[in-house]
């Protein structure tokens, strides 16, 4: 495999899957937690880890990538948005990165602005809608009415996820670029009526047993994992496109 490698860290299956649908040959390995998936797209080798869910996971997912010296990394996947304006499908390259912490928000470093820049320069003919934002890492899902007020009010286009500030602590220790997209799978205005803890293991693995027995106890979220499900599909596809454009922008960008 090429000597310049770019790795690539999402948390799902269904993150995954459109990507690796649009790559060439794969060489699929498990690994512990993880599994990892290796290919090469424009001559460079890609090494992407699905990681689990959640920031511990995330974490030990960018360790085990940043041992490979990478000469970027781009974590991926689903965001909800706390703000009107962020619709499902849409693409938020991030451009700056907070924990929520304490009923607040702290900064994180890590996030490669100037990168983030030129990857929204060069996505926006691939994708109709493209915005800079912010993510926001939490341990667990939020209420998004109770935490919107809490933002401050510059902070553009806000989503949240579970794993890219570890990443992205990870990546600044290494001294590593980072790229971070997030397409999100569920607006402002929808609130999830369920917890994580509720269907998944204490290793944070979805079981169907819990999904299950969830939607007996609470037959009213149906409606909800139905236009979840869609909006996920639509949030995939805008990744699949937009990992594939920024791994080109990366792969021709001098050392």
């Amino acid at each position: 495999m090429p000597a310049k490698t770019i790795g690539l860290i999402a948390a799902m299956p269904d993150e995954v899957r459109p990507l690796l649908r649009r790559v060439g040959p794969v060489e699929k390995h498990r690994e512990g937690h993880f599994t990892r998936y290796r290919f090469v797209l424009h001559d460079v080798g890609v090494t992407l880890i699905e990681s689990g869910m959640g920031p511990l996971r995330a974490a030990q997912a960018a360790e085990a990538l940043a041992e490979t010296s990478p000469a970027a990394i781009v974590s991926f996947g689903f965001g909800g948005a706390v703000l009107p304006g962020l619709e499902a499908g849409d693409l938020v390259v991030g451009t700056g990165c907070w924990r929520a912490v304490d009923g607040g928000l702290r900064p994180q470093g890590g996030v490669d602005r100037s990168l983030a820049a030129e990857v929204l320069d060069g996505i926006g003919a691939s994708l109709n809608r493209v915005t800079p934002g912010e993510i926001i890492t939490s341990e667990k899902i939020l209420t998004k009415r109770s935490f919107a007020p809490l933002l401050p009010p510059d902070l553009h286009a806000p989503v949240l996820d579970m794993e890219t500030a570890a990443v992205a602590e990870t990546t600044a220790r290494y001294g590593i670029p980072l790229v971070a997209l997030r397409a999100v799978s569920d607006g402002a205005r929808e609130e999830l009526s369920f917890t994580l803890d509720e269907f998944t293991d204490h290793d944070m693995n979805i079981r169907l047993t819990k999904v299950l027995a969830t939607i007996l106890r609470k037959p009213r979220i149906v409606p909800q994992l139905i236009r979840l499900a869609r909006n996920t599909r639509l949030a995939g596809a805008a990744l699949a496109t937009a990992v594939l454009a920024t791994t080109n922008i990366l792969v021709t960008r001098p050392e």
